[in-house]
């Protein structure tokens, strides 16, 4: 399995299918350029238009290996996991879209090809294998009311390593029972520290990064970093934490553009991902 970070929530998951198919499973596609979307906060001197950088070199050959589509969450407006530039991108090219059923009506409605799951419970994934969907919390008291919350996803799949794929949450009752207990060998989970300009983070931060070290021995792959206007950690602050932690041997904070193997579960070794 490789694991292709673009930008943002933006990644590539590449493995074979059951059926021996090389699958691009693309998630939560923002593909807009730089600037060209609002700015997600409206005080203060670091306030920019979205995305504040742009799609990675290489993006284009990336995309033309995307057979499928994975969303955590595309509505109320949440533009940084599905923008107008990703819906036209699976809308032309008729890429098959994973979703919960609670998004699948508003993706057909915009002509996106819809793969809906049949719940939030553990089932047989399209591609092979196994899906458990997890809730997200992104947000909590009177901010919460406006976002859309959505789920992650653990993808469970024949001779590659368990990936859980958290989407934008906080660090819950939920997320941490999934990483305790489900020990998924790769664990993707946004770091941004999200935050507008009232309100409480609506995402997890660097610290706790550290927490869900401690809850799971498998690989961090830490995302969601320095793409967007409101969310002020960085990638630095990330991997000073784990190395003070004595965590960081287990956790990858890539850059953009920026692609890793995982073994699968047999072949799993010890070794530095930092």
């Amino acid at each position: 399995m490789q694991i292709t970070q673009l930008r943002n929530a933006t990644l590539l998951l590449e493995f074979t299918s059951a059926e021996g198919r090389p699958v691009g499973l693309l998630v939560d596609p923002m593909l807009a350029p730089r600037g060209s979307l609002p700015a997600l906060r409206y005080l203060g001197s670091g306030r920019q238009r979205n995305p504040i950088v742009e799609l990675p070199e290489g993006t284009d050959a990336l995309l033309q290996r995307v057979t499928h589509a994975l969303i955590t969450h595309c509505q109320r407006g949440h533009f940084d996991h599905l923008d107008s530039a990703g819906k036209r991108f699976l809308r032309e090219r008729q890429i098959p879209v994973v979703c919960m059923p609670r998004d699948a009506g508003y993706l057909a409605q915009r002509g996106l090809v819809v793969l809906p799951l049949s719940g939030p419970e553990r089932q047989p994934f399209a591609l092979g294998g196994h899906i458990t969907p997890i809730a997200c919390v992104h947000g909590r008291g009177w901010i919460a009311r406006f976002m859309e919350h959505g789920h992650g996803y653990v993808l469970e799949l024949p001779g590659e390593p368990s990936v859980y794929l958290a989407g934008d949450t906080l660090l819950t009752t939920a997320v941490r029972d999934c990483l305790a207990r489900l020990r998924p060998d790769v664990a993707v989970l946004p770091a941004g520290g999200a935050r507008f300009d009232v309100g409480a983070e609506i995402l997890m931060d660097a610290a706790d990064m550290a927490e869900a070290a401690a809850l799971t021995p498998g690989t961090l792959v830490v995302n969601h970093l320095q793409a967007l206007d409101h969310c002020p950690t960085t990638r630095d602050a990330v991997r000073a934490l784990a190395q003070q932690g004595g965590w960081a041997h287990r956790v990858w904070v890539p850059e953009d553009g920026e692609r890793r193997a995982f073994a699968p579960p047999a072949q799993h070794a010890t070794q530095g991902c930092y």
